[in-house]
């Protein structure tokens, strides 16, 4: 039985709205530097404090394997509305860069319960087809993530709180339009508190195992390049003071044009094969790493911003199609659970990665840098030939 048109265009419009909470803190970065008079580096490190919290948000959720036991749906509402208000919180004005830490920790918290619960949604409703529907969903992610930059850009003429505000709304009407129109779905099955037997069967199966390490080589690199975005265009207007660009409209082009790859990715799976798809998206963004010091150096802009968007494209196309790897190696019973489990460790890498990258440039200009961020899908196809 094939769910309800509505269904997928509405899962994948809550979860756009659920995750423009992620990046909101960092496209209001310059209100927030100047208010609360944080340094330079408060950016890496706000990032982290909503990745930190994301990650102990999936690993809670999974050992008590909440997306399993408890309707999604609700879970999703709950965690949007939760998570909209420690977003709006960010706009106090007695904040200090503790409290702004703790807020983005908390908001990354109840993140848990929007990302993989929105693919768990999306899993319990289709079983053939789930690449191209991942596809779809996470290119809402990608689009929310890079909402507030568009936010920033469009309405660079009123304050930052707006923006905070405006993506905090969103986030709530997301949750209630999931909640009113999308029932659990026919594949899902309800499970029980997480044990250690059940923790460690979710690792058993080596495939399985291949399609977490793929993912977890992916993540090494995209939220690291999704942070850097904005710092490797104010870099080149720097070097190139001739140059004239928004940077808040153009961060939100190359972080949104990986939408069209998560959708066109999900498509061509279909024809050649999910496992394929991935671990060619992971090649060519492993690629974009190594030869970036060359592209970026470049004086004539529109080289750099082609090849910018190119890399956006590939950076993320490969992460509905590890998701749904995991999804179908998955036993039923656990599917929301090893979901959330494989997001954990993912994030719990990006944090690596974006500490890392963040302290070496200001060591080393950040052009060569960048290529570090290749360690990630090398170890992810490595991982994936493995028998």
């Amino acid at each position: 039985m094939k769910p309800a048109r509505h269904i997928l265009p509405t899962i994948v419009f809550a979860q756009f709205c659920g995750t423009s909470l992620w990046f909101s803190g960092n496209a209001v970065m310059p209100g927030l530097i100047s208010d609360f008079y944080l340094n330079q580096n408060a950016v890496a490190h706000l990032t982290t404090a909503v990745q930190l919290g994301f990650i102990v948000g999936t690993l809670l959720f999974a050992i008590f394997a909440i997306a399993d036991r408890f309707s999604p749906s609700r879970v999703f509402l709950v965690c949007a509305t939760t998570g909209a208000l420690f977003n709006l919180a960010m706009i106090w004005q007695g904040n200090t860069l503790s409290t702004l830490l703790l807020f983005r920790f908390l908001t990354g918290f109840f993140l848990a319960g929007i990302y993989p619960v929105g693919m768990k949604i999306a899993a319990d409703y289709f079983d053939k087809g789930l690449g191209r529907s991942l596809g779809y969903l996470v290119g809402a992610l990608v689009l929310g993530t890079a909402f507030p930059h568009l936010l920033g850009d469009v309405l660079s003429s009123i304050s930052w709180q707006t923006v905070m505000i405006i993506t905090s709304c969103t986030a709530v009407f997301g949750g209630v339009l999931l909640q009113l129109l999308v029932p659990d779905g026919p594949y899902r099955k309800a499970g029980s508190a997480l044990s250690f037997k059940q923790l460690k069967d979710i690792f058993k199966d080596p495939n399985f195992n291949k399609a977490a390490l793929g993912y977890i080589g992916h993540m090494w690199e995209l939220y690291t390049f999704w942070t850097l975005v904005p710092a490797i265009l104010i870099i080149y207007l720097k070097q190139h003071p001739e140059t004239s660009l928004s940077v808040s409209l153009y961060s939100f082009i190359i972080i949104g044009a990986g939408s069209i790859a998560c959708i066109a990715g999900g498509y061509l799976s279909q024809k050649v094969g999910v496992q394929k798809m991935a671990k060619l998206f992971l090649l060519l963004s492993g690629m974009c790493c190594l030869i970036a010091p060359l592209l970026l150096s470049t004086s004539y802009y529109p080289v750099v911003i082609a090849f910018l968007i190119f890399w956006g494209m590939v950076v993320i196309a490969d992460s509905p199609l590890f998701s749904t790897l995991v999804a179908q190696r998955a036993a039923p019973s656990v599917k929301g659970t090893a979901l959330t489990m494989v997001n954990c460790i993912g994030f719990a890498i990006t944090i690596i990665s974006i500490q890392t990258l963040v302290l070496l440039q200001t060591f080393i200009p950040l052009m060569y840098v960048l290529p570090l961020l290749a360690i990630g899908p090398v170890f992810g196809l490595l991982a994936m030939r493995s028998r």
